[in-house]
């Protein structure tokens, strides 16, 4: 997981949204990302989805069955979908998301009776260090958007 967090911060550099994945086969890293949206201006690139792409291209198949997804925030339904087209065996995260989330938080997509697959879960691994970093780069967003981006104020 820490790996998936080092990816997260790459992307809270770049102005991402910061959460990292990697996939894990065999104890070794086959595939690591970040959030991409803004850079590639693409919605579905999230770090998720970047990741099962790169794991895909590494084992030249589509199925990961005996591959583990580390990923620092709960995957949305979007990346969940994936998931479990994909057959990730097992996906572990940092912080959960209530409102978004779709591997138990609003929803848990991965562990659904009526599909094909069903992926083991694991939240809360580094859960307050992910929550950290996604809370400081929202605040400040926020504080960029109030007093502008060259931190001047907006109000005249």
């Amino acid at each position: 997981m820490g790996q998936a967090m080092r990816q997260a911060q790459k992307a809270y550099l770049a102005g991402e949204v910061p959460v990292g994945a990697i996939i894990v086969q065999n104890g070794s890293i086959i595939a690591r990302s970040h959030n991409q949206v803004e850079t590639l201006k693409d919605a579905t690139a999230h770090a998720e989805m970047l990741a099962l792409t790169q794991a895909q291209e590494a084992l030249g198949d589509w199925r990961l069955t005996d591959c583990d997804l580390y990923v620092t925030k709960e995957p949305c339904p979007m990346c969940a979908g994936a998931i479990v087209h994909c057959r990730i065996r097992r996906v572990i995260f940092g912080c959960g998301d209530a409102n978004g989330g779709a591997a138990g938080g609003f929803i848990n997509l991965l562990q659904q009776p009526t599909l094909n697959h069903f992926s083991e879960v694991t939240p809360g691994v580094l859960q307050e260090e992910s929550k950290y970093l996604l809370k400081s780069f929202f605040l400040e967003a926020r504080t960029k958007k109030i007093t502008g981006q060259g931190g001047e104020s907006n109000s005249t």
